[in-house]
């Protein structure tokens, strides 16, 4: 108990030193200090490179700081990992911040690159398209374009189909493929 008396007698005075602009005594905090700072910022940030750099940022600070430290509220240690792991949690903030704007950016990138490639052009094919197959769907029979529809564009399996049509399996198979037969004949080379 009497050395961690001690040393926080000791630590108290090499900031009061530093608050005099005393750099040996900053120098003497770090050497003290620097192993417990950065496991502080390594623990918020999870990364060796920005934990030293947070520990950089927190030894300039104390040594501008070092004059406003107050004995009363705490040990030189406390103060100086608490004022570590407030600056580990604004860069992780900053970090976050700025990986969610990357990928706002990203996603309004994709967004843009959707909508260029869907230009008039792809638009007016599509029409076309659409117009043919629509046209060719209409001239099947109702139980092979009902079966087809359920199928294409309900995405309903064939046992689906069976059940919601009140169909045997083998009948609703028949007609998809009968009516897809059609279809080849009717739109033939044109898509």
């Amino acid at each position: 108990m009497e050395a961690t008396l001690d040393s926080t007698v000791q630590d108290t005075e090499l900031f009061r030193l530093a608050a005099l602009g005393d750099h040996g005594s900053l120098g003497e905090l770090h050497r003290r200090y620097s192993g417990i700072l950065l496991a502080t910022a390594f623990r918020v940030l999870n990364n060796a490179k920005d934990a030293e750099e947070v520990v950089q940022e927190a030894f300039v600070q104390i040594w501008e700081k070092a004059s406003i430290y107050d004995v009363r509220r705490g040990k030189p240690l406390t103060w100086a990992m608490t004022l570590t792991r407030n600056k580990a949690i604004d860069r992780l903030r900053r970090v976050q911040r700025r990986n969610r704007l990357q990928e706002e950016i990203e996603q309004e990138a994709q967004i843009w690159d959707r909508v260029v490639e869907h230009d008039s052009s792809d638009e007016a094919a599509a029409r076309e398209t659409n117009a043919i197959v629509r046209s060719a769907v209409i001239q099947l029979s109702d139980d092979q374009r009902r079966a087809i529809e359920l199928a294409f564009f309900s995405g309903l399996t064939q046992q689906e189909i069976a059940q919601k049509l009140d169909e045997p399996l083998g009948t609703v198979k028949a007609r998809i493929r009968r009516g897809m037969m059609k279809l080849r004949q009717i739109i033939g080379p044109e898509l």
